[in-house]
């Protein structure tokens, strides 16, 4: 059988002697920034590249999390810290940001690169192009049934990682905008605010955004046979007694124990636990949030996990040789399989009463009780009628533990060089294009003028007619989420439509570039890649992305900095999509039911949040107010999108008007984070 990671979350120093006393394979755990998790504790300069060597000395592997998005002004920043991963000489860096990838390529490549869950990898082609990139792990979507996993893996040849237990996001990840939105603290940048765990109300169903934490302990036979290599615990933020407990269930689980799932739960969880996305059953079921029951729950359960890994334990096998005999040093040999130390001692005496034996000198080197080292064998070679006294033994004993221990912290440092910059020309078109970008053909104005008309890939197939008229300007906006149920229709379509004349795709996840590209279309990159770098950029250059629609969670003055050979712009009105659902909160106790696509949410303020649903695939929640700045001093830029959801043909031309006059527009809107600065 395969060897099986249990992989551990590490936000701070309890947490690592939790996750590695209790056995866990791996570990990841981020620097003080560029980490999905800057809230958590973290580690120093200093205390980082110790953590990395005492994952090391102990046989586990270290994956650094450098998983947020890097602003362009944070280049130096990110080049300092790639530099302090690099002298730790960690096992691999968790990447989120195509610009992250980039830069790391140029300045270390020796490091081997994870894709993380932050860059929503839910289809066999997103995988492919992923591997082709050079990542050596892709951690799945959360979303993803087990049967959908088993097809994304059979498919490439990188290590497959999925989350089995901990906190779901409601959202798609990477694909989160809210606590951006409502507190410009950004969960792509490590700073979520989880709005999503307050009290939204779907009708009279309480917190219709919270989900329960995963557990996927029952299930590990099934992810392992789909060709899952590690299985990921999530919980940075989570307390150690929270991460000793699911580091030993899933070492359990693996070994075909039955792991203590009620010890779980009481430990952490929202009103228990699910798994509904695994299973494929996305119902209500899914749904729930964290109780004073769940609170109360763990306190009689903690002081008795904590004592599991209050001390070292026998992780790692040696076999050791032990030497004495008259008028030499006394020497042992130790080995963990790998490496081997001797170390030289006392010159034992000769004996005048009793001699000694193997069995006192097994004695006292098996005496590894405060390392974590566990003796398989012990071999002595003794000579007759010496003494050598037990303190002289245990002096032995340590000296070759703390050597064996010095040679196995001990790694090469990656190569590491600043990459030098080759200025790149800011190209700007004379014109900036106006593109609009709709939900339904029916929000389209007769005879409405545009450089580039946008609208979904099933409602362009449906309406042929207005194809043709339209071929020449018009774009294909692929699904941001395309799971593998419906992968293959997708490219019939878009088949059909290139037949049509359409030449320009729209892409909002790495998996639709390369299904357009195979397709033969020329990629859009739409604003949810989340691009705020020139390097991200350039990327999506290289692979064909000729235009790229910055991030809207990018400012203006942010965007003034971009060097890229892509056209470059941004969106100028839209009710923002807020999160993308998998798990629809609209669902009732019989599912989709007699649902029309559309619902409302609201929060603790009355505010209602607009939810559409996109062909039953899945399901989005946008703002409440649009997002408009055709009255404010814009940055320079080669296009210009108006993105409209429900707005009727008459509200559609009244908008562009008034942005192509440059007027307000009236009632409630927001600038949204284009003249803020993201943290």
């Amino acid at each position: 059988m395969k060897n099986i990671e249990i992989l551990a979350p590490v936000g701070g120093k309890e947490q690592l002697l939790a996750a590695v006393r209790s056995g866990a394979d791996a570990v990841y755990f981020g620097a003080s920034s560029f980490n999905a998790r800057r809230n958590a504790d973290n580690f120093t300069d200093e205390e980082f590249i110790g953590a990395v060597k005492y994952c090391r000395e102990r046989g586990v592997k270290a994956y650094i999390t450098l998983n947020t998005l890097m602003k362009e002004s944070e280049k130096d920043e990110l080049l300092n810290t790639v530099r302090l991963i690099a002298k730790s000489g960690a096992d691999a860096v968790i990447i989120q940001d195509l610009g992250v990838l980039s830069l790391l390529k140029k300045c270390c490549p020796g490091i081997p690169v994870h894709a993380s869950t932050q860059m929503a990898c839910h289809n066999v082609s997103g995988a492919r192009l992923l591997q082709s990139l050079g990542f050596s792990r892709i951690v799945l979507a959360r979303e993803l049934s087990i049967k959908e996993i088993k097809e994304i893996a059979e498919a490439v040849n990188t290590e497959i990682e999925a989350f089995v237990h901990g906190a779901h996001c409601m959202s798609a990840s990477g694909m989160c905008y809210m606590s951006s939105f409502l507190g410009a603290r950004s969960g792509n940048r490590g700073l979520c605010a989880q709005p999503c765990r307050l009290n939204f109300k779907y009708k009279k169903r309480e917190y219709a955004l919270s989900l329960k934490d995963m557990c996927l302990a029952e299930s590990v036979g099934e992810l392992i046979g789909a060709g899952v290599t590690s299985l990921k615990i999530e919980g940075r933020m989570k307390r150690p007694e929270y991460v000793a407990a699911a580091v030993t269930a899933y070492k359990n689980a693996v070994k075909g124990s039955t792991p203590d799932t009620k010890l779980l739960q009481s430990i952490f969880s929202r009103s228990g636990f699910t798994d509904g996305y695994a299973m494929g059953k996305r119902d209500l079921s899914m749904f729930g949030y964290r109780t004073k029951e769940d609170v109360v729950a763990a306190n009689d359960v903690l002081s008795d996990v904590a004592n599991t890994y209050r001390n070292e334990n026998p992780l790692i096998p040696v076999t050791m040789d032990f030497y004495a005999n008259e008028n030499e040093s006394s020497r042992l040999e130790i080995s963990d399989g790998v490496n081997t130390v001797t170390v030289t001692g006392a010159v034992p005496e000769k004996a005048e009463r009793v001699a000694l034996n193997e069995e006192a000198a097994i004695k006292n080197l098996g005496k590894l009780g405060s390392t974590f080292y566990c003796a398989d064998t012990i071999k002595c070679h003794i000579g007759e009628g010496i003494m050598l006294r037990a303190s002289d033994i245990n002096a032995l004993r340590r000296d070759a533990c703390d050597g064996l221990t010095r040679v196995r912290g001990e790694k090469p440092e990656y190569a590491f060089s600043i990459p030098s910059d080759k200025p790149r020309s800011f190209r700007m078109n004379e014109k900036r294009e106006l593109r609009l970008m709709f939900e339904r053909i029916s929000s389209v104005p007769e005879n409405i003028t545009a450089d580039k008309i946008i609208l979904p890939l099933r409602e362009l197939c449906k309406n042929t007619e207005f194809v043709k008229k339209y071929a020449n300007v018009l774009a294909v906006s692929l699904p941001a989420l395309i799971y593998s149920e419906s992968e293959d229709r997708v490219k019939n379509d878009l088949k059909k439509l290139f037949s049509l004349g359409v030449k320009y795709a729209l892409c909002d996840n790495i998996g639709a570039v390369e299904i357009a590209k195979n397709e033969g279309f020329t990629c859009l990159g739409g604003a949810l890649l989340n691009i705020l770098n020139s390097e991200a950029s350039e990327c999506l250059y290289n692979l064909g992305v000729r235009d790229i629609t910055l991030s809207p969670e990018m400012s203006f003055r942010e965007m003034k900095s971009v060097r890229t050979r892509a056209k470059t712009g941004f969106i100028a009105y839209g009710f923002m999509p807020l999160m993308h659902f998998r798990c629809c909160p609209l669902k009732g106790e019989n599912g989709c039911g007699e649902c029309k696509g559309r619902g409302e949410i609201t929060d603790r303020m009355g505010e209602k949040f607009t939810v559409l649903c996109k062909e039953r695939h899945y399901s989005v929640l946008y703002n409440t107010v649009p997002l408009y700045v055709g009255d404010k001093t814009l940055p320079d830029s080669d296009f210009v999108t108006l993105a409209f959801t429900t707005e009727s043909p008459y509200e559609v031309r009244k908008i562009t008007e008034a942005f192509n006059n440059k007027k307000a527009l009236a009632g409630k809107k927001t600038a949204g984070l284009y003249e803020r600065e993201l943290l």
